[in-house]
């Protein structure tokens, strides 16, 4: 039998893809499908973020700061999709998501592996706490795997260092006094930075798109939980948190590394 060579649909498994929307709704629910395409696609486009923010990391890491850059704006380029990406779940009434809504415990939203990774680097502070586990392929999307490093946050401050941006004072303070002589330096780096834009135009741009991913999740994260709200209004998430009054606990803004803020949101219930 000759070969029929590649072609569209196998090259990108279009009928493997295709097969992957399996609702739960017995009998089947008109909006279920819209729900699980929709989730599909944000893993899909998380694991986008994730590998270029991984390569990112070590471009900057090797001082290829302009490559670098670039791969991060690729990052805010989809998170402007993300958020767009609301708005079609929006479409979907109340009354239908609940139609259906039982049909999802105990899953729920806060089980988003690639979200918790993509939310990790960009916290200052989580380089202190145990990192989350590497999650990918087992069950749902998710299976074991080595810890990812360095995070943008660390090769961020490597850099600066590199660069004496703080000045040598600061960095040497920041690893003898602790979290805040650590924002101190930064802060100061980030001073001489936007005070010498010329002198520091390729550390500028780098601030300028890792403050954009910032202000990107933190709209994700506040358009998400409008959304919730107005689909479950007061109602217990899925997963068993206390759904809206969580999400609404967990919305202010992760900080970039460019800040030295409180922690991080999670996705929705």
């Amino acid at each position: 039998m000759a070969d029929k060579g590649l072609t569209y649909g196998t090259y990108l498994k279009v009928p493997e893809l295709l097969g992957l929307q399996e609702g739960s709704s017995s009998p089947p629910h008109h909006d279920e499908p819209l729900f699980i395409v929709i989730h599909q696609v944000y893993e899909l486009w998380f694991k986008l973020v994730l590998h270029e923010t991984d390569s990112a990391a070590r471009e900057i890491e090797e001082d290829r700061v302009y490559e670098g850059t670039r791969l991060l704006r690729r990052v805010v380029e989809i998170q402007r999709l993300l958020i767009h990406q609301v708005r079609i779940l929006e479409t979907m009434r109340p009354q239908d998501f609940l139609g259906f809504r039982y049909h999802l415990n105990p899953a729920s939203g806060f089980q988003s592996i690639q979200f918790r990774e993509i939310e990790f680097p960009a916290r200052p502070q989580a380089r202190r706490r145990p990192r989350p586990a590497r999650l990918r392929a087992r069950g749902a999307g998710e299976a074991g795997g080595a810890p990812r490093a360095p995070s943008v946050s660390d090769v961020f401050d490597a850099l600066l260092v590199r660069a004496r941006a703080g000045g040598a004072r600061r960095i040497a303070a920041a690893g003898r006094v602790g979290a805040s002589a650590e924002q101190d330096w930064r802060v100061d780096a980030l001073v001489r930075i936007y005070d010498d834009p010329e002198g520091h135009s390729d550390l500028l741009a780098l601030c300028e798109v890792l403050i954009e991913i910032d202000e990107c999740l933190s709209l994700w994260r506040a358009h998400h939980v409008q959304m919730v709200e107005r689909m479950i209004g007061s109602l217990r998430g899925t997963g068993g948190s206390a759904g809206v009054a969580t999400c609404g606990r967990r919305c202010p803004s992760a900080p970039s590394p460019t800040s030295g803020g409180a922690d991080a949101a999670g996705p929705e219930p």
